[in-house]
């Protein structure tokens, strides 16, 4: 649950730079419960459509080498601006959303390595030991 809530916070922080960088994406009110609104809808369209679109689309995946991930990303904002109705406006269509979707992809890469979300559930790694087997120190 508390990784559930940091990840929407994320999306939050995540579409509110996304609208600062691209003219082209606008936030109804640009206050934080609107952002924490589509947040938590962009992580539930995430969690939901995504992994079944990749699959679906795997070969599109395969043959660009996984460039068909961003339009994966532009089509996820795109269905979270139809589900948010008037809290996030996107115009210009698909291109738009694609780089909202790359934008929103960094940003959220990067809250996610600088709060250590993706270290195996919370887990701290494991450390190995490395010993000089000649016995020479």
């Amino acid at each position: 649950m508390r990784d559930f809530v940091i990840r929407v916070l994320i999306n939050a922080v995540a579409i509110a730079v996304t609208a600062m960088l691209i003219p082209n994406i606008h936030i109804a009110n640009n206050d934080i419960s609107t952002l924490l609104v589509i947040g938590l809808i962009f992580g539930v369209v995430n969690s939901l459509l995504k992994p079944l679109l990749i699959l679906l689309t795997c070969p599109a995946v395969i043959l660009s080498l996984g460039l068909f991930i961003f339009v994966i990303n532009g089509v996820m904002l795109l269905i979270t601006d139809s589900i948010a109705g008037e809290r996030l406006i996107i115009n210009g269509g698909i291109f738009t959303a694609i780089l909202g979707g790359m934008v929103m992809g960094g940003v959220s890469m990067l809250l996610e390595t600088v709060l250590r979300l993706d270290d195996r559930n919370g887990q701290k790694p494991e450390t190995f030991i490395v010993r000089d087997s000649s016995g020479l120190k």
